[in-house]
């Protein structure tokens, strides 16, 4: 008997490959119609999105009100599936289609109590919970906040985001012979140069330890942002390079560093995880909750304090090329914690 063929409609803002790896398998597992309204291409942030015949993409500048309700009721939704609620359109078509079919929110705010949180908890039950069904939130943080929403336990999923595990998977598998004989010696920091992601403090902290005793570790740096790069000759700047490149970094760098004062979750730290780097990670990162273990495939310091970051670069430095390699092939298990078939499945259980 031939399974139903859903239409599943995603009012989002910006896109990146993680996702469409996610809809290109609940394409091809469901043989689900995917139409995808999305927001421009972040210019610090500037992937490259090919177009899939599994997949329809809109832009919503192309969009007003009347002409995006127009859109949407063409599709004829099984489900809608909305990014976040800063999105005036977006929240008017949830409204119309709440209670008819179900209509995600996805969110990946931490709960932190303040002022403006606590209004939104107030007004949650005449706004969000009038429009919105069900959430789905990346991690146990996340979660903490939707219920607080008035989300409850049966109307939360978790694990919104995953990587493309097995395109990273098959770097890996490609550069585990040749760290087994030799592991590079390099620190590797993916992301933007701004403040609130801490790529200062881990250029001051890694130059202290070179001062403070000079080693062979190189620190290798891909990104873009407001900061200016530091000039150290043991600190190299890439600018942004895209994922189906990372390849070369992934041979020549040992152990990836994700050095954050505040990061929601943060899908590269899962990359790494695929790709079997051993990871250094600030307790801001909420992806650290499904992929580090903290002693087991990497160390976990302390937001924004330079010593705490040191003393965990110190301690991969005396690690031993048996002891290193250990730590990425235990990344690469929990990597498996979030895949897309897993993603898949959490969405159309919904429908």
């Amino acid at each position: 008997m031939k399974q139903e063929q859903h239409s599943i409609v995603f009012l989002y803002t910006e896109i990146a490959p993680y996702f469409l790896a996610c809809c290109n398998n609940l394409a091809e597992n469901y043989e689900a119609n995917i139409h995808i309204i999305r927001y421009p291409i972040n210019n610090e942030a500037p992937f490259i999105i090919t177009d899939d015949q599994k997949i329809n993409l809109y832009n919503r500048k192309d969009y007003n009100l009347n002409s995006l309700v127009d859109l949407v009721k063409k599709f004829n939704p099984s489900i809608i599936i909305c990014s976040g609620w800063i999105d005036k359109g977006y929240l008017s078509i949830c409204k119309s289609y709440y209670k008819k079919i179900p209509t995600i929110l996805t969110m990946d705010t931490h709960w932190r109590g303040d002022l403006k949180q606590l209004a939104g908890v107030l007004i949650s039950p005449f706004f969000l919970k009038k429009r919105f069904s069900h959430a789905w939130v990346p991690g146990n943080i996340q979660k903490q906040y939707a219920k607080k929403l008035g989300f409850k336990d049966n109307e939360i999923t978790l694990d919104f985001y995953s990587c493309d595990v097995d395109y990273f998977s098959c770097i890996r598998d490609k550069v585990a012979a040749q760290k087994k004989e030799s592991f590079p010696k390099r620190f590797i920091y993916v992301g933007r140069y701004y403040d609130f992601k801490g790529v200062d403090k881990l250029w001051t902290a890694f130059i202290e330890l070179q001062n403070e005793n000079s080693n062979d570790w190189e620190l290798w740096c891909l990104g873009t942002g407001s900061l200016k790069p530091i000039n150290h000759p043991k600190i190299k700047h890439f600018g942004f390079v895209q994922p189906e490149n990372f390849l070369e970094y992934a041979q020549r760098t040992g152990v990836f560093v994700m050095p954050s004062l505040f990061e929601p979750w943060g899908v590269v730290l899962h990359e790494f995880a695929a790709m079997g780097f051993p990871l250094l990670v600030s307790d801001k990162v909420g992806a650290a909750e499904a992929f580090l273990e903290d002693g087991k495939n990497g160390y976990i310091f302390k937001a924004g304090n330079i010593n705490s970051l040191k003393e965990k670069l110190k301690e991969v430095m005396q690690l031993s090329t048996e002891q290193l390699n250990l730590m990425g092939e235990y990344s690469t298990q929990l990597a498996q914690r979030i895949t897309p078939k897993i993603w898949a499945d959490n969405l159309m259980k919904l429908v």
